[in-house]
């Protein structure tokens, strides 16, 4: 693998900095990496909660150097309506909807704008849900130390929102891990969860896609099958 060329700040437990290769290669071999950062947080009883659908492969690899369960948290990204792309907000099983109110405000959305998207979202939420885990319900979260996995984070909308369904179900402790976060996203997460682990935190972030030479996309049954 070859080094970025892009500045790099590198955030492990407890804020250190060290040297990182990127691209990764794949979500496998980023989350093998990550996993040695999360090993030694000593987790009581843990469980590792992925995001779907990249947030999977990652989880997987952590969840098997910690011989913990691996579960899925879903997430949904609550849209513009006039430009799906960009969120304004998202939504985790279990939660409510978490909205960036300063962008709301700087492109003149109210909160009835978006019901009708939130209740478009919550219904695709709802059948990714039993898709993904039929009518089995989401693992216990009280008093366990729950981590949460991502492949990366941009504008970190669906990670708050899954960290705030996390907090209601009344964990021990919440770390949010990601191979790789936009740093002003990681900086802006802090007070979401307990511990941030996160190999590189570029400040020049397009895409998440752009630090890995594979970033297949996956679909309901390679999440099922990895699962």
């Amino acid at each position: 693998m070859r080094k970025t060329t892009d500045p790099c700040e590198v955030v492990a437990v407890g804020w250190s900095r060290q040297g990182v290769r990127l691209p990764f290669t794949d979500r496998a071999e980023a989350g093998r990496l990550l996993a040695e950062q999360v090993v030694p947080l000593r987790l009581a009883d843990p469980l590792v909660l992925a995001l779907p659908r990249g947030g999977v492969p990652v989880a997987r690899e952590i969840a098997s150097r910690l011989d913990a369960p691996l579960d899925v948290l879903v997430t949904r990204k609550i849209g513009c309506p006039s430009q799906p792309e960009l969120g304004v907000g998202a939504i985790a099983e279990g939660g409510e909807p978490v909205f960036d109110t300063d962008l709301m405000r700087r492109v003149g959305l109210t909160w009835e704008d978006l019901e009708e998207t939130v209740r478009r979202e919550r219904t695709e939420l709802a059948r990714r849900v039993a898709a993904y885990r039929g009518d089995r319900a989401l693992p216990r979260l009280k008093g366990r130390d729950v981590v949460v996995v991502d492949d990366g984070l941009a504008t970190g909308g669906t990670a708050r929102a899954a960290l705030a369904a996390v907090r209601a179900g009344e964990p021990r402790r919440v770390v949010l891990a990601v191979p790789v976060g936009a740093a002003q996203t990681v900086k802006a997460l802090a007070g979401d969860a307990d511990e941030i682990v996160v190999l590189a935190a570029p400040w020049t972030f397009r895409a998440v896609g752009q630090w890995y030479v594979r970033f297949d996309q996956l679909s309901d049954d390679d999440v099922q099958r990895l699962l």
